[in-house]
């Protein structure tokens, strides 16, 4: 293909990589924005939760029995013990009778319960060169130790989070390249974006909304996609880095596998913390007492703090070990001050050193991507800055339709048809699927069975409906006119949106008064006051896009009336 000018290969490429890959950036926008919320979301849907966030609570008296009594994940063990053992020999290790081999406990500043987490170790594995384990995870309550139900889904953290950086698509990890690829195109997008904008300062304060539906559409695009510039090119780019020693480049887990294995021991030597175990057992020493020494060592070091992360290596061996990591929610490096203990007697094998400049600065991009830090105003940035990025994915997808239905009309051509379906799914498709599933977590019973496996199904069902209609309703597009399933979905918002508000209000009683006035609880009413913004914004939008005879009515009678 052959352009006159740099420039139109600019734009040409522009519009092509935003229309293949903004399908996939939508969703990693819109829910990366929900992702700042998500623990406030896993509160309003697991109404158990809706208290103040606590402290890492005792190991000796709370966790441990909590540990003990834990068992590996069912679904787990059956996928990977055929795995770790030949079936037909008969020698695989009853799923209840596995050892513990190492603990963790996790909590944040924004989180009331504790996640908690044990890795079980596989007797005598085929392949001894893999860190063998099937896993266990429970989440407690940490005033009393009370187990969460295990059919308690949290919307925030276990579906929407993932679903900005893997789209939950977990077979063969083919969803996190998916969204790896589509970052590393949206930079090229973004830096040919720049390219062919000259008048990029101009394009800022620029919004002709009374101009026709394309040159509007092209002002928003154009000026939401120059305010977020930093952030959209930031969080491209900071999501490869982060993801790429894991999945994205042939290292740790694949083909330096090896050379990974190496550096572990090599590292183990170096910092004195055992990479193997003994085969010696041993009894543990109060983990508190270790917290207690933990809480000092940082307090000396002007950094005083409760604990983050905690977890024990290695547990009933000889060479067993307590890592004990420091909650950094007061800056934005996401960094752990950890301090490790033998597990035996309590003797202090390491303190982490200060890092390293390289690290730091890796340490300070990973933190402000994935803002553990407590700062309420800047976190409502983040938001801002994600539905910048929906709105500018969503009029590139309109401006496209726009300036190619008429020509495509003529030619009988259905690719403005189709584009325009997948945008409708795309836009408000996505919104449907998260109200829908917030307004069915709420109407499911709590005590149902697989309930959040109910609630995933919802999800993709309501999506699915989200296409199916756009494209039913699409034929008006292959005639040069709008499809009206744009206006008709966002009616369909705006109402879910004030049922899950209702919903809410009449399954738990936490209405907005109570939550805002009476008993303020602020992770429910943020959520309750978000639904109830997209339904006037959704149903703003509705009226904006009725259909042009009854737009003609209404400034007919309008008309007559003066």
């Amino acid at each position: 293909m052959k352009f006159a000018n740099t420039r139109q290969a600019m734009a040409w490429l522009h519009t092509w990589l935003g229309l293949i890959f903004g399908f996939v950036l939508m969703i990693c926008f819109f829910f990366g924005a929900l992702s700042v919320f998500d623990r406030e979301i896993d509160r309003w849907a697991i109404p158990d939760t809706r208290f103040d966030p606590q402290p890492m609570p005792s190991f000796d008296t709370m966790l441990l029995d909590v540990f003990e009594r834990t068992e590996p994940d069912v679904a787990e063990y059956n996928r990977l013990m055929p795995i770790y053992h030949d079936p037909d020999a008969g020698d695989m290790t009853p799923r209840t009778e596995l050892p513990a081999d190492e603990y963790w406990a996790y909590t944040t500043h924004r989180d009331p319960v504790l996640l908690m987490g044990i890795g079980f170790r596989v007797p005598k594995p085929l392949n001894t060169d893999e860190h063998n384990h099937i896993h266990g995870r429970v989440t407690i309550d940490p005033r009393s130790g009370e187990e969460l139900p295990s059919n308690s889904l949290k919307i925030g953290s276990d579906w929407f989070y993932p679903l900005h950086y893997s789209l939950n698509l977990n077979w063969n990890f083919i969803g996190f390249y998916i969204v790896g690829i589509a970052a590393f195109f949206m930079l090229v997008a973004l830096v040919s974006g720049v390219w062919i904008h000259r008048k990029i300062f101009r394009e800022f304060f620029t919004f002709r909304r009374e101009k026709k539906t394309q040159r509007a559409t092209l002002d928003l695009h154009n000026m939401s996609g120059v305010v977020a510039l930093p952030f959209h090119f930031f969080f491209a780019l900071t999501g490869l880095i982060i993801f790429a020693a894991f999945y994205y480049l042939p290292v740790t887990n694949t083909m330096l596998k090896p050379l990974h294995n190496m550096h572990e021991t090599i590292e183990a030597d170096t910092t004195g913390l055992p990479h193997e175990r003994s085969g010696i057992a041993a009894s543990m020493a109060s983990v508190d007492d270790m917290v207690s020494e933990a809480k000092r060592r940082w307090a000396a070091r002007d950094m005083a703090g409760e604990v983050g992360f905690l977890m024990v290596h290695h547990v009933g061996d000889a060479n067993s070990y307590v890592s004990i990591y420091r909650a950094g929610s007061d800056r934005v490096s996401l960094v752990g001050e950890g301090i490790h203990f033998k597990a035996s007697n309590g003797e202090v094998l390491r303190e982490d050193p200060p890092h390293s400049t390289a690290e730091n600065i890796a340490e300070f991009l990973t933190g402000l991507h994935l803002q553990h830090f407590e700062h309420w105003f800047l976190r409502w940035l983040y938001v801002l800055g994600g539905l910048l990025g929906c709105v500018c994915i969503a009029t590139g997808f309109i401006f496209f339709t726009e300036k190619r239905k008429q020509q495509h009309a003529k030619n009988n051509s259905q690719g403005s048809r189709i584009v325009d379906a997948f945008a409708i799914t795309t836009v408000t498709g996505i919104v449907i699927a998260a109200v829908t599933m917030l307004l069915a977590n709420r109407l499911l019973p709590a005590d149902m069975l697989n309930k959040g496996d109910w609630e995933k199904w919802i999800f993709c069902i309501a999506l699915a409906f989200s296409f199916l209609h756009a494209t039913l309703r699409s034929e008006p597009v292959a005639r040069g006119e709008k499809n009206p399933a744009w206006r008709e979905q966002c009616l369909l918002i705006a109402g879910l949106s004030i049922t899950a508000v209702t919903a809410n209000w009449l399954t738990t009683g936490d209405h907005l008064i109570k939550t805002i006035f009476t008993n303020p609880y602020w992770a429910v009413a943020g959520v309750d006051l978000s639904l109830l913004a997209v339904a006037a914004t959704s149903w703003k939008a509705a009226s904006h896009l009725q259909p042009e005879t009854n737009k003609k009515e209404d400034s007919s009678s309008k008309a007559a009336y003066e």
